[in-house]
């Protein structure tokens, strides 16, 4: 046994301080953490201050959000996929490239924030189409239309993220969402419930909130961009210029890898949206199990940028072995935590339920806390393979087979979790429990999907940047 363990702590200890092992990989995942956490920080927030305010508004603001940020997805996976240019031009030690790749994304943004903004006027439309209970569909309505009318900062933030996070200097992205989540935070309490004198918005408060936070965030960013290293070797503000050759390339990749988001986002919309019609409480359990599930997820989307950062730099560099190597590092590190995650979704519902409890009406809150404890037992069963989902499909992405990751989505998205849904709802007459087994057998499908391409191994001769040779070096300060 003693021999076993040292073995153990060996093979451990190699695997913690050598290149693509957890160390190298938790440096730049940490930060990322921290940063995708305040995300969820920011939603369940929200969700708790509204569920405090009324359950038809807690109802409302997850398919109202879900589906505006189903169609800025889209926009967000191509400004965002600035990342892998940025980790691929780092790798090959093109830096003058880093600030012209960053600038396509701020112009794929812009022209995605008008978009959204268009989306606004059309929101009455869409949530009479859905057909939630009246009183949910004003709520809908009024979180929507603000939501959209103000994403632009939002998607612009993403596309500047990309540059650290490619980088893999990813502490001025923490920071910047720290700040951002702070202010959301702050008004929230004012702009919901009417504090120091503001008008009570409710979700209209919630949403303004959510704008603003988006603004700060991308204002947050300008002190670190304004840095020697930045301006001067990675032409963070030089490279403006539009680039016709790199845009196209920018689209190339990033489309499908936006179009993967936007499946996936609105597959799940469309799930939320026939629970919905299930009724208020199965809606708002859902809303609630989805939530504390991001409590989970969201972490695991900052290891996933970390991931395509990593296997970005290293194909850069042509260092196929040591990108595959941090990627099973990665995969070793979310299956524990996952595992983690989902004893405590099983073990403790009643301590993750109880903020969304505290503040509402207890006759009324009865039994979505009964069907919120039925659906973590889903969370915490499929959370194992959301581990698979995650690591791997940002690995294809780090490299550039974002092609086959939309198509992949997109087949099982319909074939596994939009189609059964609608058949086990309106043809089999099914319940909350059986709509919630389809969406659990999809995320498992999904991940042994991503699992076999990136064992295939094809991912390793791909790169999304041109071939060229490394800068010539000179001394920057910070």
């Amino acid at each position: 046994m003693a021999g076993l363990l040292r073995t153990w702590r060996a093979v451990l200890g190699e695997r913690w301080s050598s290149e693509g092992g957890y160390r190298e990989l938790l440096g730049i995942a940490l930060p990322l953490v921290i940063s995708t956490s305040t995300w969820q920080i920011q939603h369940f927030v929200d969700r708790m201050f509204l569920s405090w305010y009324s359950v038809d508004a807690l109802a409302a603001a997850m398919p109202a959000g879900m589906l505006n940020f189903s169609v800025m997805c889209l926009f967000l996976g191509v400004a965002g996929y600035t990342s892998v240019f940025v980790a691929q031009y780092f790798g090959a030690k093109r830096h003058a490239r880093i600030g012209p790749a960053m600038w396509q994304g701020v112009y794929v943004a812009l022209a995605g924030g008008a978009v959204m903004a268009a989306f606004a006027p059309a929101a009455v439309w869409i949530f009479d189409v859905i057909g939630h209970a009246p009183e949910v569909r004003r709520y809908e309505v009024e979180y929507f239309r603000i939501l959209a009318m103000g994403s632009g900062p939002a998607l612009v933030a993403s596309a500047v993220s990309g540059l650290f996070s490619g980088l893999g200097r990813p502490w001025p992205v923490t920071w910047s969402n720290i700040v951002a989540t702070a202010m959301n935070l702050v008004l929230d309490a004012i702009l919901i419930f009417g504090c120091l004198g503001a008008p009570r918005m409710g979700v209209k408060g919630a949403a303004i909130a959510t704008v603003i936070s988006g603004a700060v965030s991308l204002l947050a960013y300008l002190p670190w961009m304004a840095r020697p290293l930045f301006r001067r070797r990675y032409r963070v503000f030089s490279g403006w210029r539009f680039d016709r050759e790199l845009f196209a390339r920018l689209l190339r990749y990033g489309l499908p890898g936006g179009a993967q988001f936007f499946i996936d986002m609105a597959s799940f919309t469309t799930f939320m949206l026939l629970v919905g019609t299930l009724g208020p409480a199965p809606l708002a359990a859902s809303n609630i199990a989805l939530n504390i599930n991001g409590l989970a997820f969201m972490p695991m989307i900052g290891l996933g940028i970390a991931v395509s950062t990593l296997v970005g730099q290293y194909l850069g560099a042509n260092r196929e072995a040591m990108a595959e190597r941090s990627v099973y590092s990665a995969f070793h590190l979310s299956t524990f935590y996952m595992c983690l995650a989902g004893v405590l979704f099983v073990a403790l519902p009643g301590i993750l339920i109880w903020p969304y409890e505290a503040g509402s009406d207890p006759a009324a809150f009865a039994e979505v806390r009964r069907l919120t404890i039925i659906l973590l037992r889903f969370v915490a069963f499929y959370c194992l393979f959301d581990s698979l989902n995650i690591v791997f499909s940002s690995a294809l992405r780090g490299a550039g087979d974002t092609r086959f990751v939309m198509v992949m989505l997109m087949v099982v998205a319909v074939v596994g979790l939009v189609a059964p849904s609608f058949a086990v709802l309106h043809v089999f007459h099914g319940g909350l429990a059986a709509m919630w087994s389809v969406a659990t057998a999809y995320v498992v499908i999904l991940g042994f999907s991503f699992l076999s391409r990136f064992r295939q191994g094809k991912w390793k001769g791909m790169r999304v940047i041109e071939a060229g040779p490394p800068d010539v070096e000179e001394a920057v300060g910070e």
